[in-house]
């Protein structure tokens, strides 16, 4: 006779552990959710045309860098654009070709002519 109670106390505590449970997996789902967006928000769109030339990013620099040493190697030339953000790129000196991640890109401007600044001296009251 004393079981009974005992039992009904046990499944109502299994009870409620599954509604804390429920509620955990329903926050966890939010707020992957959430950080899913916020990470897609920050990645740029970048568009590229074959034929058009693009600098890599070179990641070993990353882990070992030199002091002057420029990060981007290049140019390339791209030669196929895939679906999400793959591109086919090509070296001019090397011959050698491989498919990166678009983000890992970006446009060679050649030519490219720095403005001259002109200096306004200004004369005190």
């Amino acid at each position: 006779m004393e079981l009974e109670p005992a039992w009904k106390a046990r499944k109502l505590d299994i009870q409620e552990l599954e509604e804390i449970r429920n509620d955990a997996c329903e926050n966890d789902h939010i707020y992957k959710d959430n950080t899913k967006l916020f990470h897609y928000k920050k990645i740029a769109q970048k568009n590229f045309l074959v034929g058009q030339k693009v600098l890599r990013y070179n990641s070993v620099l990353k882990l070992f860098p030199g002091k002057l040493q420029s990060r981007w190697q290049g140019p390339l030339i791209v030669t196929e654009v895939f679906t999400h953000g793959a591109v086919e790129i090509e070296s001019e000196e090397l011959g050698k070709w491989f498919i990166v991640n678009g983000q890992w890109l970006k446009p060679f401007y050649e030519n490219f002519q720095a403005h001259k600044v002109e200096k306004i001296h200004l004369e005190p009251p």
